[in-house]
Parts: C-alpha cells; sequence; structure tokens
C-alpha cells in the first residue's frame, strides 16, 4: 500500500480516475452477471469519478477526497432509489435475478439457432442483457422456439431444452401419475366385491 501512495497511484489526483475506472468495470461485470449486483454501485463510483474530475480544477488534496466520498454516497442513493422505484429489470414485487442458479428454470425464445455446442437464448427477466449463449442437451432447437433453462452453468453458458420437450416430459409424468392413482382405486374397491360375492354365496 506504501508503494502505491508512494508512486502517486492514489494521490488525489488520480483517485477520480480510480473510482471512474472502478465503476465502468462494476457495470460491466453487471452485464455479464445480471441481477443488479453491481450497477448501483458502479453508477456511484462513476459519479464520483466524474464529480472529481470537475471539481479537481477547484478543490484539492483532502477536500477532493472528502467531497468525492460524499459524491459516491449521495450518487449511490440515487441509483438505489433509481433502480427500485423505475423497476429498470421488469418484474416489480418480484425478486429480481441474484445470482446464476436463480436463472435455472426461466423460460427463453431461441434468439440464434441452438445447438449441443452454441446458440444464443433470450430470457425473460434474465436482467439488463436477458441475452445469454446457449447449448442443448441433445439436437438442436430452432430459431423462435421457446425454451426453458434446465442447468444455468455459472450464468456464462446456459443448458437449454424445447418447452415441447419438457411439457411431454410433464404430461407423461401427468398420466403415469393418474394410472397409479386409477390402478390404486380399483385395487382397494376390488375386495369390496369378492367380499360381497362371497357372502351372497354363502346365503
Amino acid at each position: 500500500m506504501n508503494a502505491l501512495a508512494q508512486s502517486g497511484l492514489l494521490s488525489p489526483d488520480t483517485l477520480p480516475l480510480l473510482l471512474l475506472t472502478a465503476g465502468l468495470l462494476l457495470s460491466m461485470a453487471e452485464a455479464l452477471a445480471p441481477g443488479a449486483n453491481f450497477i448501483v454501485v458502479g453508477i456511484a463510483l462513476i459519479g464520483a469519478g466524474l464529480g472529481g474530475l470537475l471539481l479537481s480544477s477547484f478543490v484539492a488534496g483532502a477536500g477532493l477526497v472528502v467531497a468525492m466520498a460524499l459524491l459516491t454516497l449521495v450518487v449511490g442513493a440515487a441509483a438505489f432509489y433509481g433502480y427500485h422505484e423505475f423497476d429498470l429489470y421488469g418484474g416489480k414485487g418480484q425478486q429480481q435475478t441474484s445470482d446464476s442458479d436463480s436463472l435455472k428454470g426461466k423460460t427463453g425464445t431461441v434468439t440464434e439457432r441452438v445447438t449441443p455446442t452454441g446458440g444464443e437464448v433470450k430470457l425473460a427477466g434474465g436482467g439488463f442483457n436477458p441475452h445469454y449463449s446457449a447449448r442443448s442437451m441433445e439436437g438442436e432447437i430452432d430459431e423462435g422456439e421457446e425454451v426453458m433453462v434446465v442447468d444455468p452453468g455459472g450464468g456464462n453458458v446456459v443448458t437449454v431444452e424445447s418447452m415441447g420437450y419438457v411439457e411431454d416430459d410433464i404430461d407423461r409424468e401427468l398420466a403415469a401419475d393418474r394410472a397409479r392413482k386409477a390402478t390404486a382405486s380399483d385395487a382397494e374397491s376390488e375386495p369390496e366385491g369378492v367380499e360381497r360375492e362371497t357372502e351372497s354365496e354363502r346365503n
């Protein structure tokens, strides 16, 4: 830390540029991992960095550092309020995507043919950038088809299945469950019929 201070990288003159750079990096990270984990802090640092660049010609030294700290708080609070008030990600009142695991089960549309090696989908409620690289479990999924995320894959490349395939599995499970219940109810009613027959034979 002393080496950084002695080199001048952490001086009040370079601090606005460092804050601006950190804010831009956090904003780019938000685009890669959507869910507003980084965007509010990124905007706060960008605002403080830009404000520091503008104020550096009027204020110097510790005064500039204090001014940038206050700008960070004010811009951060405004960004937080704006994020919640204007519902930029959609789904007001619902929990926003907070990590890649919450992408599992999300539905979307194929924007570029998806194969086991690549493709692209647009997910409903997928965050700041709803377009994700995708691959299929097997076979190809054509552009425009509805899909569901079966494996978020860390949020970088999601694995998807066609909704038609998913619905077929669900329909098969429901039909099998109905058949099991029908068999169980038939098995319960059979002993009663057998008991009645034996009673009538005795008479």
